[in-house]
């Protein structure tokens, strides 16, 4: 937003959240106005709000705390979050741990820094070498390295390698297996292409990581290379960094490709807390672990990996398959032969989550939110930004408890340490506090904060409108508010003028395709736990762009000013969203989820099933009806209960259980068929996609499986969790 001398009055509009206010109450508004000096100031009015009876003093609120976060600030905490590498578990990462207590403490947070002993490894030897055909070289990887960066030659960066891979020699002919999918591999199969004891070469993008490692292996591969090919993230795109923000030729994506769709976590104690003082006898050996890969997997920039594919034969690849090098992708095998020689430094190591917390007048009500700390190298844009967006959301709390102000539910912030190696730090936290977190009202998590200018979220449906209204609420640097340039850019996207999509806000098929979309919770960041494990309802939010620089050592300062936020602005939008979330759910009177588009959108998802069952099974398919039927009354008795959220109940905390403890009724105690740990009936990641959310995971999975029976009784499972939801939600009268 661009700031004018003399006064500059935006209205703000608060439509209705549809099922709460009646039709025509859009019109609240908050005046924004920018003095002399440039500083923001807000009025309130006394349209209601979702979830309050006076909604006047929360609006008083909201306006005090908007107008506290500030870019300038944002700008400081970055700049000395990334002025090292922080790798979890480094003393450069405690001292960002330090960091973040401090501003906790500061503004006026119950602030500890806890410990966990973690198992996670650091590279000790990464060498690639090309062996064949003769005349051909290549030994990588290769230092990262553009011309002008200040921050690319420390000597603290680590070289580039993937966490949760073992150590392992390799020699073998390549085959070129393009992202590394089980359609992939099955398109290689029927092009007479075996794998069996080859060295795989696959490039990021599509899925998870660790699930092209789970495949290859699962189809008798000896290793894999993962490479950035520069269609996806690189010259293809736009102009590499440093003259645009795209993929140089040297930059290297590292990651986790530890089996998180299996678990997260610390590999050897799934389900239970990591804590220092643990047992041995109570972890699992890593080499029991169903997280850890069994064959050596690492990353390569395309410039180390051009040489390899270049001097493959075999048939030509798919057309699809085909990348932005300048020559025709081959499929092999060789004649390209290359040695892999992995050895990783594992250890039980420290990390440190930070935990701050709000008492409030129901101390045993918890909202929590969380962005992660550690980075692979700086993370300017990942997590960073997220931090400082979070720190900056912490300093508008601070002023709010220096006014008096005090949440009705506790609020419990967390900065999350090695996110990056597994989701660990918060897994950790999270199987730490499972009792407590029974009553929690929500999580809130943010990871990239901002890569760009375009707004994104994922969320369960009964919060998704919940975040439409808060992104009504705050103003846009592009004019107007977070909602409608959202809108707008939706709108482009559907014209095919905006290509790139954030795969943590892929929208799936819903009962909200007429307004902005909000996506569904896969994984790949922090509220895997508290959705996926313990039940509950969460939200994911970002602010994206285009960003080729992921996980590499260009992702720092640098790169983040010049491309990523210039003037801090959408770190200040952040803070604010980010911010009101945590506000209004800890102060609601009566918590403003939605069931009735819960019970929407799961017959949408039954219907995607039922149709894909039909073409696996035929005339077989099995009867979708006792799921389909739950998922209805659950829409019934959505629609029945907000009606009564609607009248605010003079004593609502009845309401509010029964509102809380229906999220934990759709968890499915023995877990997933094979992957125990993820207990949603609704929402978990893929077993071949990672990232993505597999909806009604049970009975999607049987299907892909082509198993029949148990596709029959996964629907039961599921007819049986939307019934316990449902007679929760009834029980309230």
């Amino acid at each position: 937003m661009r700031l004018l001398s003399g006064t500059l009055v935006f209205l703000l509009l608060m439509g209705s959240n549809e099922a709460f206010n009646q039709p025509g109450k859009n019109q609240s508004k908050v005046q924004l106005t920018v003095d002399q000096a440039g500083k923001e100031q807000y009025q309130a009015d006394n349209e209601p709000i979702t979830g309050f009876r006076d909604a006047a003093a929360e609006r008083k609120v909201e306006v005090k705390f908007m107008a506290v976060p500030d870019p300038k600030l944002a700008e400081e905490h970055l700049r000395i979050l990334t002025q090292a590498p922080h790798i979890a578990g480094s003393p450069e990462d405690k001292a960002t741990a330090d960091y973040v207590a401090q501003k906790f403490r500061d503004a006026g947070l119950d602030t500890e820094i806890v410990e966990y002993k973690v198992w996670f490894n650091y590279p000790a030897e990464i060498r690639v070498d090309m062996t064949a055909p003769p005349g051909v070289e290549m030994h990588g990887p290769r230092r990262e390295h553009v011309d002008g960066d200040r921050y690319q030659d420390d000597p603290r960066v680590v070289t580039a390698y993937n966490g949760m891979s073992p150590s392992g020699d390799a020699e073998a002919d390549v085959v070129y297996a393009n992202y590394g999918s089980p359609d992939d591999f099955d398109k290689l199969k029927q092009m007479n292409v075996d794998v069996r004891g080859k060295i795989v070469v696959v490039r990021y993008g599509q899925n998870f990581r660790g699930v092209k490692a789970f495949v290859a292996q699962e189809r008798g591969a000896a290793a894999v290379i993962i490479y950035s090919d520069p269609k996806d993230d690189g010259y293809y795109r736009g102009d590499a960094y440093p003259k645009g923000p795209w993929r140089p030729a040297s930059g290297v994506q590292r990651g986790s490709v530890g089996f998180m769709f299996q678990f997260p976590g610390d590999p050897t104690t799934p389900g239970v807390a990591s804590i220092s003082a643990l047992p041995d006898s109570k972890r699992l050996s890593p080499a029991e672990s169903e997280q850890m890969p069994k064959i050596p997997v690492t990353p390569l920039s395309y410039a180390d990996a051009s040489p390899i594919l270049e001097h493959l034969a075999g048939p030509p690849s798919p057309r699809e398959w085909q990348g932005a090098l300048p020559f025709t992708y081959h499929v092999g095998p060789g004649p390209a032969k290359v040695r892999m020689h992995l050895k990783q430094d594992y250890q039980f190591r420290t990390i440190w989550d930070v935990i701050g917390r709000v008492p409030g007048s129901s101390a045993d009500e918890w909202v929590v939110a969380g962005n992660h700390r550690d980075a692979w190298v700086y993370g300017a844009v990942d997590p960073n930004s997220g931090t400082a967006a979070m720190l900056e959301s912490v300093h508008g709390l601070g002023e709010l408890l220096k006014s008096g102000w005090k949440p009705k539910r506790t609020i419990v912030i967390g900065s999350w340490d090695a996110e990056e190696e597994g989701l660990i730090g918060s897994t950790e936290w999270g199987e730490d506090h499972a009792q407590e977190l029974g009553n929690a009202a929500a999580y809130f998590n943010m990871d990239v904060g901002v890569s760009g200018k375009k707004f994104g979220a994922s969320g369960v449906p009964t919060l998704k409108e919940f975040v439409r209204e808060i992104a009504k609420a705050v103003p846009s640097p592009q004019g107007a508010t977070v909602y409608d340039a959202w809108k707008k850019a939706t709108a482009l996207s559907a014209e095919g003028n905006h290509p790139q999509e954030t795969a943590s806000f892929r929208e799936l098929p819903n009962a909200r395709q007429n307004d902005v979309p909000v996506g569904d919770l896969g994984s790949g960041s922090d509220y895997s736990v508290f959705l996926q494990h313990l039940g509950v309802p969460s939200t994911d939010i970002s602010s994206n762009g285009d960003y080729g620089v992921y996980h590499s050592t260009f992702d720092d300062f640098a790169w983040f000013k010049k491309f990523g936020d210039p003037d801090f602005r959408y770190e200040q939008e952040m803070a604010r969203i980010y911010g009101l979330e945590i506000v209004r759910m800890s102060s609601a009177d009566v918590l403003p989820y939605d069931y009735e588009n819960y019970g929407k959108e799961i017959l949408v998802y039954l219907e995607s099933a039922r149709s894909k069952s039909k073409d696996r099974f035929g005339d077989k398919s099995p009867d979708f009806a006792a799921a389909v039927e739950g998922a209805r009354r659950l829409q019934e008795a959505g629609a029945k209960i907000l009606q009564k959220q609607r009248k605010m109940p003079g004593q609502p905390d009845r309401i509010n259980v029964k509102l809380r403890d229906a999220e934990r009724a759709l968890l499915i105690p023995e877990g997933l068929p094979n992957r125990p740990w993820f207990h949603h009936a609704i929402y978990a990641p893929g077993q071949y996609t990672g990232y993505a959310a597999v909806v009604v995971p049970g009975v999607n999975e049987a299907i892909d499986r082509n198993d029949l029976r148990r596709t029959e009784q996964q629907i039961a499972t599921l007819a049986a969790a939307l019934n316990r939801a449902v007679q929760v939600l009834e029980q309230y009268r």
